[in-house]
């Protein structure tokens, strides 16, 4: 059984500069909408950031916002921390270890002994631990720190963080952490503890989308403003942050991304691989998951999970009500 702790970062401000120094050169791979809002507040904090990026094309912006880009994987190898921020375990592990059979080189390899990675993507628990014992084998840290939120809450330094990993490795990461998020969740020393919290929290999070959809629809469908639903339910029975979130979003039907539905699918089969590991049924995230599909099939896959939303009207034969919005940003 998992023993959660939660921390502020503001109970740690006072952590010193030898634990980790203030201008040491922090390497972040994945620079997509999470990752840059994440790399950009850490330069904003101070840090040293060599931003590792494959499109030079990029360069320009990602300097304007502090970091320091580079398309060369060697300048990453003195760096006291590497971030990886990426959209699946395939990968973070090219990222990570590089592919013989293109002839790409990752960072563990060459990234100096007692270095960290502080994997931050959401990934499969067996990937992770492969991960661990692999930077272990080079004298390596490995911390996961899965994080809950999308990018508008990395931007605005709002991420929830579940970190797992040893105690000393953790306790170098987590200045750089507090810059991220507003409360970091250390779960214990195994980093698969991490990547399992964060795979079921999203399945939770899918499950209720996919709910709040459905009800939606059926107001609709009805004739009726789901707005006064939402709301009704919002301050009475269901009044967390995902239902108050989410269910404006889809009553307002606002499905640019955040988490787009093949990033959402991919997280669903991870979960249910987990699952069926631990002969564990989960009939609910295995309808989500023919809905994502469905709606990818559909067109969809540019759209955030909340169109899970779009499909149940869809379903209920009322997506003429939704045409040329779906897009419309949030």
């Amino acid at each position: 059984m998992l023993e959660a702790k939660s921390h502020s970062p503001v109970a740690h401000s006072g952590t010193s500069a030898a634990t980790q120094p203030e201008q040491s050169k922090i390497g972040f791979v994945g620079l997509g909408h999470m990752g840059t809002a994440m790399a950009a507040n850490l330069a904003a904090a101070g840090r040293r950031v060599i931003a590792y990026v494959r499109r030079p094309n990029r360069m320009d912006k990602l300097a304007a916002l502090g970091l320091r880009p580079t398309t060369e994987i060697t300048d990453l190898f003195d760096c006291e921390v590497v971030i990886s921020m990426l959209p699946d375990d395939d990968a973070v592990l090219e990222a990570a270890f590089g592919r013989a059979d293109v002839g790409t080189e990752g960072f563990a390899a060459r990234l100096r002994r007692g270095a960290i990675h502080l994997s931050m993507s959401t990934i499969g628990t067996g990937t992770a631990c492969y991960l661990a014992r692999e930077h272990a084998r080079h004298s390596q840290g490995y911390v996961a720190a899965p994080v809950f939120g999308n990018p508008d809450a990395a931007q605005a330094r709002q991420l929830f963080v579940v970190v797992a990993g040893t105690t000393a490795d953790v306790e170098r990461c987590r200045p750089l952490i507090g810059n991220l998020g507003q409360r970091t969740f250390i779960v214990g020393a195994d980093p698969a503890h991490a990547n399992l919290i964060k795979l079921l929290g999203n399945m939770m999070m899918a499950t209720t989308l996919e709910m709040l959809g459905e009800t939606v629809a059926l107001f609709r469908k009805r004739g009726l403003d789901p707005q006064l639903f939402v709301d009704i339910l919002t301050n009475t029975m269901f009044g967390g942050r995902a239902h108050r979130l989410y269910g404006d979003k889809i009553v307002a039907q606002r499905y640019a991304p955040g988490l787009a539905l093949p990033l959402a699918l991919k997280d669903v089969r991870l979960a249910l691989a987990e699952a069926e590991d631990a002969a564990v049924p989960m009939p609910s995230v295995s309808v989500v998951r023919d809905r994502l599909i469905a709606g990818i099939a559909r067109g969809h896959a540019d759209l955030d999970w909340t169109a899970l939303g779009l499909i149940a009207a869809e379903e209920a034969g009322i997506e003429s009500a939704l045409s040329g919005m779906k897009g419309r940003a949030t």
